[in-house]
């Protein structure tokens, strides 16, 4: 296991986390642990390439290893539709990816939940500080879309996100790969990645080798 580093005085810099998202069945969720994953993430937004029906699904996600993470990834839901998927046996946790209200996403602030923003502009820092969360996730921005689009993000805006709220645990996502996530994590120097096209063979089909090759990578930037 690899030891932490100092990051500043007085702060310890552990090596980042690993969230792979967009994931769509039992073997590449296996696979995705066996590789070192931290966190997996499954997709309940109707309009992505990598959706699953979380409620069928909950049966073999609550049968995967523990000590694993597992997110359920929604776009704009109704209270009732966060509060029912967050029922679900093996749902840890809820990562809100779309326009998401602070009056909603903070109704599961006691137990936690991830927020993701579109990182735009500076203005992204404002609309972070608004949300009752430690856990937030920066996307590349690409208009009409939540994610999943391969595109890679500002590194420089997530870096200065990152310095301006050391108080939070910040997942980078947009566009990163086994071949950039190295650069990536040196530059931004997250608490986590995230990654679900990056390490795929088609939408929602994970590739073994790719997987184990990002998380070597990201953690041992």
């Amino acid at each position: 296991m690899s030891e932490p580093v100092h990051d500043g005085p007085g702060r310890l810099q552990a090596p980042v986390k690993v969230k792979i998202c967009g994931i769509t069945t039992p073997g590449d969720a296996v696979a995705a642990i066996e590789a070192g994953a931290d966190a997996l993430g499954f997709n309940g937004f109707r309009g992505s390439k990598r959706w699953i029906d979380l409620h069928r699904a909950s049966e073999w996600i609550a049968q995967l290893p523990p000590l694993v993470t597992r997110v359920a990834v929604l776009v704009n839901p109704t209270l009732e539709e966060a509060e029912a998927v967050l029922a679900l046996p093996g749902i840890d946790l809820l990562q809100f990816h779309g326009d998401e209200t602070p009056d909603l996403c903070d109704r599961f602030a006691e137990k936690g939940y991830l927020r993701a923003f579109a990182a735009r502009d500076r203005a992204v820092c404002q609309e972070i500080a608004r949300y009752r969360t430690r856990c937030v996730l920066l996307d590349a921005f690409v208009p009409g879309a939540y994610g999943g689009t391969g595109q890679l993000i500002n590194l420089e805006l997530a870096a200065e996100v990152v310095r301006d709220h050391r108080g939070r645990f910040v997942f980078l996502s947009g566009g990163l790969q086994p071949e950039n996530v190295a650069e990536a994590v040196a530059a931004v120097r997250p608490y986590a990645v995230d990654v679900a096209s990056g390490v795929e063979s088609a939408p929602g089909r994970k590739d073994r080798e790719r997987m184990r090759a990002f998380i070597a990578a990201a953690k041992g930037a």
